[in-house]
């Protein structure tokens, strides 16, 4: 499958939750995320990321999943494969054995709305903020660029104030801690 995403920096929580409400949007209760990124050992920040299979553990209330993602037109135009996984420290040496090393860590505060043709979330992530993230799940033949142009256009919608960026939470959050 293939995941196609927009992701913005919230600027005023309050009014998003208000915009969110006003287009009768209900938001599920919060859930905590803890993701284990990993790269390529021989992948670095700054390199290209089109072509290259990232990984992450996931921890939801003692549930794990392990989930592969190649960016497809841009980093957040993803092929994306995903599974249940019963024993996650297993799991990380295998990731470890097939040639992968971690980067960060992002925990994160997630409430979730499925709406017909998209899902909503927004993420408190723990070091950089509050971000509203609209993820498409399509088929390989369609434009992931035409579909973030859509899911942008819904979001300019809502009339939040708020910054677009097309980085995943892994390089947001490593930036964040390299500044430090």
């Amino acid at each position: 499958m293939r995941e196609v995403e927009v992701k913005y920096h919230v600027e005023d929580v309050e009014a998003l939750h208000l915009a969110l409400k006003s287009a009768g949007i209900a938001l599920s209760p919060p859930v905590l995320q803890d993701d284990q990124a990993y790269a390529p050992e021989d992948w670095s920040y700054g390199d290209s990321k089109l072509g290259v299979s990232f990984v992450r553990l996931r921890a939801i209330e003692g549930q794990h999943t392990f989930t592969l993602k190649r960016p497809a037109e841009n980093a957040l135009s993803c092929d994306e494969h995903e599974t249940a996984v019963d024993d996650p420290d297993q799991m990380h040496h295998a990731i470890l054995a097939m040639g992968y090393r971690p980067t960060v860590r992002i925990t994160k505060t997630r409430r979730t709305a499925v709406l017909p043709d998209m899902s909503l979330c927004v993420d408190e992530v723990d070091g950089i903020g509050t971000f509203l993230e609209l993820e498409r799940i399509v088929s390989p033949e369609a434009s992931g660029v035409e579909v973030q142009a859509e899911l942008a256009g819904f979001v300019n919608g809502l009339g939040v104030p708020a910054s677009r960026t097309d980085e995943p939470y892994d390089a947001l959050v490593r930036a964040a801690q390299q500044s430090r």
